[in-house]
């Protein structure tokens, strides 16, 4: 059953209270102990009624949390535990807990790697302390695609508290392009994430054109508290401004409908893995299956063709089909 947090509060209070054996415990004195709690860490200036401890207590004996806490009266007035080594925090966990825990614990260490989730690691490694002295035999079962080490990651925490904020940078960046850095005032809007590279969107400078900027050719940032913050006042989302492209690149071109042959071999793992949410199946032969997106010509599109390799046959637009082929000819040509 769901606890809020008022309850957790004056379960671990009564815990605290009852631990401590140098003193006796009247349901009076818990009481007392368990409003203070609630107005330090809440701010609750009416106390806690009587009837709400006895239930608590009554919770805490019970096993619908999992404490079954050997709570007794001593001298029909003193409130302690039977067992002076138990805690509920000492609690064992199930088979169920060490289950749901070992997956949450996987799926938290994948942002160990970001700097704005930095206050993460320490939560991650007590609950893997906890999850490896409850069961140190269990393995691993998730894994991630990550790189912790990418270039540029060190600079997620400031962009995304500027973007929280509304708030300018001023970032020195050099595109893979330029010869040199140049400086920039950035008005940040989304950050972006595609096959483990991150990247911020914005418009930069006076400018309404909006940019993408890949975060690992981010030399500097910080923010720039004299300079006016554009916000997004175009309404434009993630989704919308992404709905006919592929990957981060967007050029406001508009979308084609690109047809492409994908031999029998690689079909599966185009059909279960579609390239884009437009994709159709358009036929089916001994050939291959042949597929359907409506999306813009971006490099994006390109690289994932190219990365099938003699899977993939572009049918139309015509020159989306000779830039594959020029391509692959490029690459042949190496070999």
């Amino acid at each position: 059953m769901p606890v809020n947090r008022n309850a957790l509060i004056r379960y671990k209070t009564i815990d605290t209270c009852l631990r401590n054996r140098r003193r006796r415990w009247t349901l009076a004195n818990l009481i007392d102990k368990v409003s203070e709690a609630l107005y330090d860490y809440e701010g609750m200036e009416k106390g806690i009624s009587r009837r709400t401890i006895q239930a608590d207590i009554q919770m805490m004996r019970s096993d619908k949390l999992g404490y079954n806490a050997p709570i007794i009266i001593v001298d029909k007035k003193y409130y302690t535990y039977e067992d002076a080594d138990y805690s509920i925090t000492n609690i064992p966990l199930s088979d169920n807990d060490l289950t749901r825990m070992t997956e949450a614990v996987e799926v938290l260490k994948q942002f160990k790697g970001f700097t704005h989730f930095q206050h993460l690691n320490d939560v991650v490694q007590k609950l893997e302390g906890h999850v490896y002295a409850s069961a140190h035999d269990q393995r691993t079962v998730i894994d991630f695609e990550k790189n912790e080490h990418l270039k540029g990651l060190s600079h997620l925490a400031l962009i995304y508290d500027a973007i929280i904020r509304e708030q300018t940078l001023l970032i020195k960046y050099q595109s893979f392009k330029a010869k040199s850095a140049s400086s920039m005032h950035l008005h940040a809007w989304w950050l972006k994430e595609f096959k483990n590279r991150w990247f911020v969107v914005g418009t930069k400078n006076t400018s309404a054109a909006i940019v993408t900027l890949a975060l690992d050719r981010i030399e500097t940032v910080q923010i720039d508290e004299a300079e006016l913050y554009r916000p997004n006042t175009g309404g434009y989302t993630p989704e919308e401004y992404y709905r006919h492209a592929i990957g981060p690149t967007v050029s406001n071109i508009k979308p084609q409908l690109v047809t492409i042959l994908i031999t029998p071999e690689h079909a599966p793992y185009v059909i279960t893995k579609p390239l884009h949410h437009s994709q159709q199946v358009v036929s089916v032969s001994e050939e291959g299956t042949v597929i359907s997106i409506e999306v813009e010509h971006n490099f994006e599109l390109e690289r994932e063709i190219l990365g099938f390799a003699e899977g993939m046959k572009v049918l139309t637009p015509e020159k989306l089909r000779k830039v594959i082929q020029y391509k692959l000819n490029k690459a042949a040509g190496l070999y």
